[in-house]
């Protein structure tokens, strides 16, 4: 019964563990798509940041 009750609580654990990694490989997707969304944006933010710091 206490191996029984042993494995439970490992398997919870490893559940959980791919949950955390799903919801980091879906937040990297959705980061991703956003900076790709906005690229163009991004870009000229920083080349206008870049051309007050160099004149």
């Amino acid at each position: 019964m206490l191996k029984k009750m042993k494995n439970l609580v490992v398997q919870e654990e490893g559940q959980a563990l791919t949950e955390y990694g799903l919801i980091i490989a879906l937040v990297a997707v959705a980061i991703a798509a956003t900076l790709t969304a906005f690229k163009g944006d991004l870009v000229a933010v920083f080349t206008k940041i870049k051309a007050q710091i160099n004149p």
